[in-house]
């Protein structure tokens, strides 16, 4: 038997002298040194005489019937025997215990720190090795036992790391340590992928080539396991001597005084804004007057004014600059100005205000006030405060908790007192206050100002202080690198002062990322960029850091990153909770710390967001040192350097060292230039172990059939590509979340996609934007006649369904999504009986095999109840009755409907209707919007041949901010009643009659009258040469 090969039993062979065995087999383990050791009970050791034969059997599995939650917690127990010895003892040295925090507890202020992510892959391994543990696939005889001493190790070493990242890594050597930790991680994670692998490959459909496979593998099988477990009880091995190393290696050091050091950095960097002069400041002067008059109006009581904006964004600078204004202090009876930060301590921040407040109305402190406690601090300040009218400024909040712990202590006695604060957190400025309160959000520098404040600091020894025509082009592109933070601006500025030559100003400009991390003048930016990351929970930073992927200033879709962070492991489990729900409220609070740049539609949800461009530089340079991801543009030599992910953002050449990345998880490519020829790309045919494909818009026409190998494959973008036609070979992806090919030209999806179990999201449908006003803008490509295996199916959108397929769509019961083309054999009746039991569909889409064919409804009696979005595409015998009861409809779009009969009264009292779009949907002359729709938000009426007039009654559509009008040819005039339309912020006009346009042009127009107060009419018209834009605001 191979030295240590793994976990063995005791088994009776031959004869001999009697001697006793129990019914259990005792379990044997086998040293690295060959020594055979008994470690089970139930067994009594053989008579010398008694033969026995040693011999190699696969670990059991545990009955059906045992208690799993008992071998859980005897899992768990095993793991703090075997590891707290080791690792619970190594403690990161802690900052000072005598400070007291703020009521969540922080444990140090994390300044730009790059070790927080290594329980991150920890974690990823533990949960693989688990899952490995849980199936019985004959390549992993043998093995159990080492990933077992893996699996107890790791979920120790996770703990540890946890704490960590809380403490933060001081010195060089633990960074050294956790490295190594991150790099035994991934040494695991590539074995256990390799041997998943392994066991996933496909077997033969024949019994007797299923059985010469088996034969002729059998030796490479043996040889594999041998390797394999060899492999595993080396890193074993270097597990187990890292913190031995440590605790030989480490260094002890003062407790607390780099975090006290830090702190005081923070603090005094803040309340050097307070001296900030003048005639540096630019762009402030409208928000200043905004704060004034907020601080000094008639108001009686005392609101909280929350001044928001990300860091370096100038809010400190504001705020400074408000306080110090003389009419301010002659205002207020006496007034304070605190700096909060992350870590605070409550009785420290009291004490400062007390001095602060003393110091200003010119009383004496009492003798004893350095050593009263925090009640007595409280008593004191709120009696002193009583009858006086105060300001107080608390700069640089962080936690939502400290107003309740300091409010008692700010008497509102109707004296015309202010609080204002500032903070990087929009859900700390939209807390319930308990008083009126104000949010003013700090917004970034134009651009001119932008550039006036980097002139100002880069060329200050230049004669008016101008910029140099020979650097005036990339002295443009690195203030636009700062997107109008004040911070970078001055700091970049204040570092290319010293730079004379455009070869030097050109090599900032190029490496700009390592200037953030590296170069002394920019560690300001740095420090004060990064504070909102540290201060991060500690599963949304790798959500983070992993938008840098995208390149810079790209617009990355909601649903999209949400996604992808899914086929990543990054979401974790919420009770009660879906996954896209969790990455949804990671994402809002995201954007909520102002880390990222989101955007909102019209409900109120995050539709897209992006990084900003210096946020996206730092992250980068922490991606690198993680191994997170790697950036290729193109301009480099693209070497191997262990990242998991690669992002291509060229377009030159296809980079063909792609394939010597062995460790690739995930592979992005972003092409600078959607309309290159098609040979420009082909997906190299290896990465076996990659979990995520994203190539958007790649001109690829070919998926290769090695595509099937991909096991581990979660998430596959095809998006605007080339591609035809999907190999067979993609029903092998079993672990497959995602498969988007829309806007491709695939016209039928391969029958083994019905074979993917773990599919949440099929998105195949094609729209063509130049044919919006015609019945065929939007196609799908045929689905597998059986679906009834997705069960994990959630969205599914556009699929062409016929007879045989259309009776398997009420065994998706997962759908929230769905878009169906209706072939003519489908009966309609099965059809809708099929969608009354998909309960929880929120989106559903129904479109004729033709502009002929009538979509049948009646038979819906009652459509799913949580139904927000409705499509219909097709015509329409008349409307249905179940309109009625779509209490929960946000949108609805009804195209080639061609009724007969007005379909206004039975929509007009729809509860939540926000969207309308009616397109060729009535054949009728005149549309009269008499009542109701007291929540439309916005009204799309596109080609109606005959309509010739539109009436909107005064008080229908209060809500109302955008109309659109489309090739209506025979509308004459805008609505009747649009001047009743308060709320109307937007009117576009596309491809209307002349006449119409002459009632508008010129302020003697005849409708010029009912428009004046409508921000914004825009009017696009199509003519032999393109499209073209009128401005008739």
């Amino acid at each position: 038997m191979a030295k240590g090969s793994g976990s063995t039993r005791w088994r009776r062979r031959g004869t001999g002298q009697k001697g006793k065995m129990a019914s259990k087999l005792g379990q044997m383990k086998v040293p690295d040194d060959g020594e055979v050791v008994h470690t089970g009970r139930g067994c009594q050791m053989p008579q010398k005489e008694t033969r026995f034969k040693l011999e190699l059997l696969p670990k059991k599995p545990p009955k059906k019937s045992q208690d799993r939650g008992f071998i859980e917690r005897l899992d768990h127990l095993r793991a703090k025997q075997k590891g707290r010895g080791r690792w619970e003892e190594l403690k990161l040295p802690s900052p000072s215990e005598k400070v007291r925090r703020g009521s969540t507890e922080r444990e140090r202020i994390e300044l730009g720190r790059e070790d927080k992510m290594a329980a991150v892959p920890v974690d990823y391994t533990v949960s693989k090795i688990v899952s490995l543990l849980q199936n019985e696939v004959s390549l992993l005889a043998g093995i159990p036992y080492e990933l077992q001493e893996i699996r107890n190790e790791f979920a120790s070493m996770r703990s540890f790391l946890e704490d960590a990242d809380k403490k933060g890594a001081y010195t060089e050597g633990e960074k050294v340590w956790v490295e190594n930790v991150r790099e035994v991680a991934h040494d695991v994670e590539d074995i256990i992928d390799e041997l998943m692998y392994r066991a996933s490959r496909p077997q033969r459909d024949l019994k007797f080539t299923r059985f010469l496979q088996k034969i002729v593998e059998f030796p490479r099988n043996i040889w594999l396991r041998h390797h394999h477990a060899n492999r595993l009880r080396r890193i074993n091995t270097v597990i187990k001597a890292i913190p031995e190393r440590h605790q030989r290696y480490v260094v002890n050091h003062g407790e607390g005084i780099q975090a006290q050091g830090e702190q005081k950095w923070v603090r005094n960097l803040r309340e050097s804004a307070l001296y900030t002069g003048k005639d540096e400041l630019v762009g402030i002067q409208d928000d200043e007057k905004k704060l004034l008059h907020l601080l000094m109006d008639e108001e009686p009581g005392r609101p909280v004014i929350s001044v928001v904006g990300m860091g370096g964004s100038g809010k400190t600078t504001l705020a400074a600059q408000v306080y110090n204004t003389p009419t301010v202090k002659q205002h207020f009876d006496c007034y304070a100005w605190i700096s909060v930060s992350q870590t605070y301590d409550s009785e420290d921040l009291l004490r400062r205000m007390v001095k602060d407040f003393y110091l200003a109305a010119s009383e004496f402190l009492p003798m004893d006030f350095s050593t009263l406690s925090f009640r007595p601090l409280v008593e004191m300040l709120a009696s002193f405060l009583k009858p006086l009218r105060y300001v107080v400024v608390l700069d640089d909040v962080w936690n939502v908790n400290l107003w309740r712990e300091i409010k008692v202590s700010l008497p509102d006695c109707g004296n015309g007192s202010r609080v204002l604060l500032t903070t990087r957190r929009e859900d700390i400025a939209s807390s319930a206050f308990g008083v009126k309160s104000y949010i003013h959000h700090v917004q970034p520098l134009g651009k001119d100002e932008a550039w006036a404040l980097f002139c100002l600091k880069a060329f200050s020894s230049s004669p008016n202080k101008c910029c140099t025509p020979e650097l005036e082009f990339i002295a443009k592109d690195l203030a636009e690198k700062c997107q109008g933070l004040p911070l970078a601006i001055i700091a970049l500025g204040g570092l290319m002062a010293s730079k004379k030559s455009e070869f030097e100003w050109r090599k900032v400009l190029n490496s700009l990322s390592w200037e953030l991390s590296s170069n002394p003048m920019l560690e300001v930016i740095k420090r004060v960029m990064l504070l909102s990351f540290a201060d991060l929970p500690y599963r949304l930073k790798h959500c983070f850091l992993y938008c840098c992927i995208f390149p810079e200033d790209y617009l990355i879709r909601r649903k999209r990153l949400i996604r992808l962070w899914m086929a990543e492991g990054f979401i974790e489990e919420v009770r009660g909770l879906t996954p896209e729900e969790v990455g949804e409220s990671y994402l809002i609070e995201l954007g909520h710390r102002n880390l990222l740049q989101v955007v909102k539609n019209p409900s109120g949800r995050p539709k897209s967001c992006k990084m900003h461009d210096l946020m996206r530089e730092l992250s980068l340079s922490i991606s690198d040192k993680e191994k997170l991801c790697l950036v290729y543009s193109g301009h480099e030599v693209l070497r191997e350097n262990g990242a998991r992910r690669l992002s291509i953002q060229t377009c030159h050449n296809e980079p063909y060292s792609w394939r010597s990345m062995s460790r690739l998880r995930s592979l992005f490519v972003f092409p600078s230039k959607i309309d290159s020829p098609p040979s420009v790309y082909s997906l190299p045919p290896g990465f076996r172990l990659l979990r995520v494909i994203d190539v958007e818009y790649v001109p690829i026409c070919k998926l290769p059939d090695e595509v099937g190998n991909l096991f581990n494959l979660r998430y596959l973008n095809l998006k605007g590509t080339w591609i035809q036609e999907l190999p067979k070979s993609i029903g092998r992806l079993h672990n497959l979340q995602t498969l988007n090919v829309y806007q491709t030209k695939v016209k039928a999806l391969p029958s083994g996609v019905a074979n993917l179990r773990n599919l949440r999201y099929l998105i195949v449908c094609q729209y063509n934007l130049e044919l919006v006003d015609d019945f065929n803008y939007v196609n799908g490509s045929w689905a597998p006649s059986d679906m009834s295996n997705l069960k994990s199916l959630q969205v599914l959108h556009f699929v062409k369904v016929n007879g045989a397929s259309a009776r398997h769509v009420e065994k998706l019961t997962q759908l929230t999504c769905m878009g169906l083309i209706k072939e003519r054999e489908v009966d309609e009746r099965v059809l809708c009986s099929s969608i009354e039991k998909l309960s929880l569909l929120s989106h559903l889409a129904l479109m004729a095999s033709s502009e002929e064919e009538f979509l049948h409804l009646d038979s819906l009696s009652s459509p799913p109840p949580n139904l927000r979005r409705l499509n219909l595409i097709g015509k329409l015998g008349k409307v249905p009755q179940w309109f009625f009861s779509l209490q929960h409809l946000h949108a609805l779009f009804l195209s080639w409907s061609r009724l007969s009969q007005d379909p206004l009264p039975y929509i007009e009292s729809l509860p939540s209707l926000k969207r309308l779009t009616l397109v060729n949907a009535y054949v009728g002359n005149k549309l009269c919007f008499c009542t109701g729709f007291r929540t439309l938000k916005s009204l799309n009426l596109r080609n109606f041949p005959r309509l010739n007039g539109i009436v909107i009654e005064n008080g229908v559509m209060p809500s109302l901010e955008n109309l659109w009008i489309s090739k209506c040819m025979q509308l004459q005039m805008l609505p009747q009643g649009i001047e009743h339309l308060a709320n109307l912020q937007q009117v576009t006009l596309i491809n209307v009659l002349e006449e119409l346009l002459e009632r508008l042009r010129g302020e003697a127009s005849a409708d010029r009258p009912k428009v004046s107060k409508i921000p914004k009419i825009n009017h696009y018209y199509c003519s032999s040469s393109g499209w073209h834009y009128e401005n008739l605001s």
